[in-house]
């Protein structure tokens, strides 16, 4: 790790936005909704979780702006689990659009180099349109970790415990693994996701990327917000009948019990951060190209000093929509029967400044690409009334995300 003590950030603002998504290309990091966001290039240095506030704080900083996002950011997607190490990336160039409108550029290196942040900004621009269009694969291979009828079995080992009393529910994820004839170009990935779910978090670390419809936590100066997502079913792409779906999943007692449960979990999570927390008396139907959710909006006042967007992560990671509950034993259960780690599916990415301020999205629709080979994972929530046939068409409906934009003819 190059000591940040080493380094200086220089922070102006840009005349225009710089879409991130063209930004981050294939190899850069990226965290963004709808051209609100962040994203990188470069590497000025790597930060642990447990140690990226402090070290954020003892980079030189120009920033004549102030506002959440400017200044260093360090990017980052952690691990489902909390005891594995998490890191955190301070890119070399970033840039930054807030909900107002306002964009910005930042540099970081050693003092006395070149800190240019607008021309950094158009050297990236101009080396990212120097490369020649890249022929993407044109023949893929689809296959199941495991095999989908020994899945559902496994599904049904978990409803069989949770009958038992041994707990209440359990997300269990299966993996699926695409192989191209020629390497994946991840740049084009984003772009598809991005303009397929405008309404997503779409993101890019280290070859992990997605589009995650699910706020985990952000946070702006003593402001909180969360938007919790438990309930999922498939679209079918014809309007009447997928009005009846989201009628259904609102007029769904299991499902509803489901939703309020970890609405219950992030807002008794958040409160004991806050001076106070409210949420929306009745859930909402977010509705993407291919599932809908439940999902309600959470806000609240941190208490002074507030705690920061990493402290907050730490507390409410994983809420009961991607482990299952109790925690300790879904998460026990998960490796009995899933097959495989995780690692990042299912943790938590985005961004933090060096105030504390950023933003966070539950990684989920995701997928990992390293050149011609993606691994995409799915998982749903399983309870004592689930069915296993059912469950495995709705993690493919989950899936079709990154599948839709990973297998392109």
């Amino acid at each position: 790790m190059t000591d940040p003590a080493s380094l200086v950030a220089i922070t102006m603002p840009l005349s225009r936005p710089v879409d991130p998504v063209d930004f981050a290309g294939s190899d850069g990091i990226l965290f963004t909704r709808a051209g609100v966001g962040v994203a990188g290039a470069g590497v000025a240095t790597r930060l642990s979780t447990t140690s990226a506030l402090e070290h954020l704080s003892r980079i030189e900083t120009r920033n004549p702006l102030g506002t959440p996002g400017t200044g260093p950011v360090a990017i980052g997607a952690l691990p489902f689990r909390p005891d594995s190490p998490g890191a955190l990336v301070v890119p070399a160039i970033s840039v930054g659009r807030d909900e107002n409108g306002s964009a910005w550029a930042t540099v970081v290196g050693p003092p006395g180099t070149d800190l240019d942040p607008e021309a950094a900004v158009r050297a990236r621009l101009d080396d990212l349109s120097s490369h020649p269009p890249m022929v993407g694969p044109g023949a893929f291979t689809v296959s199941s970790t495991l095999a989908p009828s020994e899945w559902m079995d496994r599904v049904a080992t978990a409803v069989d415990r949770i009958r038992d009393g041994e707990l209440e529910k359990v997300v269990l994820a299966r993996e699926v693994v695409i192989r191209a004839d020629a390497p994946i170009e991840v740049g084009a990935v984003l772009r598809r996701l991005a303009r397929s779910y405008p309404d997503c978090f779409v993101y890019l670390v280290d070859g992990f990327c997605g589009a995650s419809p699910e706020l985990l936590v952000s946070r702006s100066g003593d402001v909180v917000r969360a938007q919790p997502m438990a309930g999922t079913a498939p679209r079918s792409g014809e309007p009447e009948a997928d009005d009846r779906t989201a009628a259904a999943l609102l007029a769904s007692p299991g499902y509803r019990h489901e939703h309020q449960v970890t609405i219950d979990a992030v807002h008794d999570t958040l409160l004991r951060f806050s001076s106070y927390v409210d949420y929306q008396p009745e859930p909402s139907v977010v509705a993407l190209s291919n599932v809908v959710h439940l999902a309600t909006s959470v806000e609240g006042r941190l208490s002074h000093p507030p705690a920061s967007i990493l402290e907050l992560v730490r507390a409410l990671h994983p809420t009961p929509a991607v482990c299952g509950r109790p925690v300790e034993r879904a998460r026990s259960l998960i490796g009995e029967l899933e097959g495989f780690e995780r690692d990042r599916y299912a943790g938590a990415v985005g961004w933090v400044d060096a105030l504390g301020n950023g933003s966070f999205a539950v990684s989920i629709r995701c997928a990992t690409i390293t050149g011609d080979e993606a691994v995409v994972v799915g998982g749903n929530g399983i309870v004592a009334g689930s069915d296993p046939a059912t469950e495995l068409v709705e993690t493919r409906a989950k899936m079709q995300a990154m599948l839709s934009a990973i297998v392109r003819p």
